[in-house]
């Protein structure tokens, strides 16, 4: 389809085709945060192989993010911070334990082999998605190797080491007056918050799981500050929340949000931890109940990055991903599943969607309608979109992407860009440990960490 300068969006309250442009590096699904660990990359690799069976790649732009440099990550965490991830290794941790205490490195978020690199990975194809929405080049943008939303300026948490999510954000307000963040993973997205907190330029609204459960905070008190006031919206939710209750609340917030917020563009965390049968999750979602999240934010018309996030029983997580890909493009996918080489973690029955269980819902209607109406009330304290003057802002991003079969990687650059090679980076070595294939039903237990009681790693209490 010809995207004549990104018009492509057609007209109506929601037309079927869009642009999408899906970011993918083949080299993802090698990164191990060691044994036992319930974060597993491999299940991008599953993700994308399920993609490619389904016949979903043909219908998108493919790409290879072009890996985020030292001074794009540093857009947002701090230069020591930085510089200490991209030289920890596993031999050198013993002797820099102040270090690991300082960024929070080495519970919750291990160190590994090509750490960095992996970083430079998932945060380069978020920020890739961020210019190719601001170049028209697509209507949405897919990362699911992205959504680290834990991540803090100077710290690691919860199994995020940069903050993709925030770099992809600050991408956008180059083009952008206004940009949504909506998060549906099942914990809350307490970096992205944190980072927009006293700017009414990037609303954050999150939905999550809120009761000793990590990470503690996204109280429906935690409104925003300064000139951020009531641009931050908590949604505190119990155990066991199903489609129905999901979408009593989101649709009629979220709707109000793009009307009175008007975003120019929206990011979309889609963390599958939420999904019912979670490794690490209490919420009971079926995978078409948390896609209509996806539906719903594509029918607003808006520029669109879709992002992961969350997920811990891996073989779901591809399943929802997958199904997510299917709803950007307009494309209902088939539930049986076609044989492929991760076929065998898909058994018994070898479909694209699983039935939510019988668990009780612990959000009584009540709850459900308090929060609905505070929510809103909240937001009918923004009569109107804010009006940002434009300063003069920092230059436009080239882009520095190249399609997946591109011969000649010098011809990504633009000679213009200022994303031009960082001459003093030391190469980095890029030996992954191979992840030992482990079907989800063998997953190891969880790891009680000691020393943080706070750890993500906790299994969720069920009473």
């Amino acid at each position: 389809m010809d995207n004549g300068g990104g018009n492509s969006l057609p007209s109506g309250a929601d037309g079927v085709k869009r642009k999408v442009c899906y970011f993918y590096d083949p080299e993802v699904g090698n990164y191990y945060y060691g044994q036992g660990h319930p974060m597993k990359p491999h299940r991008i690799r599953m993700t994308h192989a399920l993609l490619a069976h389904y016949g979903l790649l043909q219908h998108m732009q493919v790409l290879k993010p072009f890996p985020a440099r030292d001074r794009d990550l540093c857009r947002f965490h701090a230069d020591d911070y930085v510089s200490f991830l991209r030289s920890i290794t596993p031999e050198t941790q013993q002797d820099q334990l102040r270090q690991l205490k300082r960024f929070n490195v080495g519970e919750d978020c291990p160190v590994f082999d090509g750490l960095y690199s992996f970083c430079q990975t998932y945060a380069g194809g978020s920020v890739g998605g961020a210019v190719k929405l601001n170049h028209g080049l697509c209507d949405i943008a897919i990362n699911w190797a992205g959504g680290l939303h834990h991540a803090k300026k100077c710290e690691a948490s919860g199994f995020c080491y940069v903050n993709d999510i925030v770099l992809a954000i600050l991408e956008l307000l180059k083009q952008h007056e206004r940009v949504l963040y909506v998060d549906i993973d099942i914990h809350h997205g307490d970096g992205v918050e944190e980072a927009f907190y006293t700017t009414d330029r990037v609303m954050t609204v999150s939905f999550h799981k809120f009761g000793d459960y990590f990470p503690g905070t996204g109280d429906i008190l935690d409104i925003g500050y300064s000139k951020g006031k009531f641009y931050s919206l908590n949604v505190p939710l119990d155990d066991g929340i199903d489609d129905e209750s999901y979408h009593y609340l989101f649709k009629p917030i979220i709707g109000k949000v793009m009307e009175v917020f008007k975003p120019g563009a929206v990011v979309l965390q889609c963390g599958a931890d939420s999904l019912s049968g979670d490794r690490l999750g209490c919420f009971n979602l079926s995978i078409k109940g948390h896609a209509d999240c996806v539906r719903f934010m594509r029918s607003f018309n808006v520029p669109l990055l879709l992002l992961g996030g969350g997920g811990y029983t891996i073989r779901n997580v591809a399943r929802c991903w997958c199904y997510e890909t299917g709803v950007a493009l307009g494309m209902e996918v088939d539930d049986k599943m076609p044989q492929h080489e991760y076929y065998e973690y898909f058994g018994p029955d070898y479909t694209l969607h699983v039935a939510p269980s019988n668990m009780e819902n612990k959000n009584t209607r009540q709850m459900l309608e308090d929060i609905r109406s505070k929510l809103l009330d909240n937001l009918s304290k923004l009569e109107h979109a804010p009006s940002v003057p434009f300063q003069e802002r920092p230059p436009d991003t080239e882009i520095p992407e190249a399609d997946e079969d591109q011969e000649d990687p010098d011809e990504r650059w633009d000679p213009e860009s200022d994303m031009e090679v960082d001459e003093e980076q030391k190469p980095l070595p890029s030996r992954v440990k191979r992840e030992l294939i482990e079907p989800d039903g063998k997953d190891q237990p969880w790891l009680l960490l000691p020393g943080r009681s706070e750890s993500k790693f906790r299994p969720p209490t069920r009473s």
